[in-house]
Order: structure tokens, then C-alpha cells, then sequence
């Protein structure tokens, strides 16, 4: 495989994997729909540097760990699990009815970077994905540390066309989407959703 038809190919497959819904859309969509384009931002370069964080064990070797090691992937999944239900039993218990109470708790400065990040970084199928896929994808005679970081970069740079294009699709609605008693909707919604993927990501196998 030449190196244009790498770049072609995986660039085609990971726009199918971004457009493909799942926790990374279901976060930056209830944020920015609930608290703005700002703080959704936030959460899509948490997720942006998940992926660098695991292209960077990939391309030292580490990655391949959670491939041969059930015990390895297994601590992953309860931790990646666990991480969701917290998340996701806080905006169930405690959903707000203005974004300016609770803030520093739910959704202050930052948080949702981390949380955007950590979501990534925990989710052990992110790691068997970029072991399993990247390779595929990397031309013979090229250093793989180089192409790996080329690559998740490319991934990052779809998604994050795809993120803007999620924030930018809530604006328009976001004067209905501030009342009190769509929040509390928006909050108990998403936390039963972050729960249902904690469910998937603990009841999943490689």
C-alpha cells in the first residue's frame, strides 16, 4: 500500500468511526446543547488528547498489552466503567435546574476536559482499536512511532471537524434548551445514558 492510498483509506475509515454515535458524540452534543459551544469545546480536546494519550502507547508498545493481557484489559474495562457510573450517577441525582448552580461540581472550568479525556482514556476498546487497526495502515518501510502519531492525528482532526459541527448545530436551540426544566431532562437523560454505556463497556469482551 503506497503511502497516498494509507492516507486515503485510513482517513475514510476513521470518518466512519467519528460519524459512527457513541460516548464521545452523546458528551459533546449534551454539553454543548446544555452549557455552550465553550465548554463542549472543552470536552472534544479532552477526547482529542485520549486519542494522542493512546496513540502514544500504541507506538511505545504498550497498547499491545490490553491485546494479550485479559487481566490488563479487564482492570481497563472496571475502571473505564466505574469512571462512567460515577458520571453518569451524578447527573442523575443531582441534574440542576440553571447551569450557574452546581457549576463548580457538575461542570466547572475544565471538568469537562478531564472528563472528555478520561472517558477515553479508560475505554479499553480505544486501545484494541488503534493496536489492532493503526497498524493496517502504516506503509512498509515506514517507522510505525512516526505514521501512528500521523494517523491519530488524522483521526483527531476528523473528530474534531465532527465536534465543531455538533456545537454548531446546537446554537439555534439553545435558548429552549436553558430552561430549568429541560436541563433537569438533559442532566437525568445523559446520566442514564452514560450508564447504559458503563453497562456495555463492563459487559463487553475483546
Amino acid at each position: 500500500m503506497s503511502v497516498t492510498d494509507s492516507l486515503l483509506a485510513f482517513s475514510f475509515a476513521a470518518l466512519l468511526l467519528t460519524l459512527t454515535p457513541g460516548l464521545d458524540t452523546a458528551l459533546i452534543l449534551r454539553t454543548a446543547c446544555a452549557e455552550g459551544g465553550k465548554k463542549a469545546f472543552q470536552a472534544a480536546l479532552g477526547i482529542d488528547v485520549g486519542c494522542f494519550i493512546w496513540g502514544a502507547l500504541v507506538a511505545l508498545g504498550l497498547g499491545a498489552l490490553l491485546a494479550v493481557s485479559e487481566l490488563a484489559y479487564t482492570v481497563l474495562k472496571v475502571c473505564g466503567a466505574a469512571w462512567l457510573s460515577w458520571l453518569g450517577l451524578q447527573l442523575l441525582m443531582r441534574p440542576r435546574s440553571s447551569f450557574s448552580q452546581g457549576e463548580g461540581d457538575i461542570a466547572g472550568q475544565g471538568n469537562w476536559f478531564i472528563r472528555g479525556m478520561m472517558g477515553n482514556v479508560l475505554n479499553p476498546k480505544m486501545g484494541i482499536f488503534y493496536v489492532s487497526f493503526l497498524p493496517q495502515f502504516i506503509p512498509a518501510g515506514h517507522s510505525p512511532l512516526i505514521w501512528t502519531f500521523i494517523l491519530v492525528s488524522i483521526h483527531v482532526a476528523i473528530g474534531t471537524i465532527w465536534s465543531g459541527t455538533l456545537i454548531l448545530s446546537t446554537h439555534f436551540a439553545s435558548a429552549i434548551l436553558k430552561k430549568s426544566s429541560v436541563i433537569k431532562v438533559m442532566d437525568r437523560a445523559t446520566g442514564g445514558l452514560f450508564l447504559c454505556f458503563a453497562a456495555k463497556l463492563a459487559l463487553s469482551t475483546r
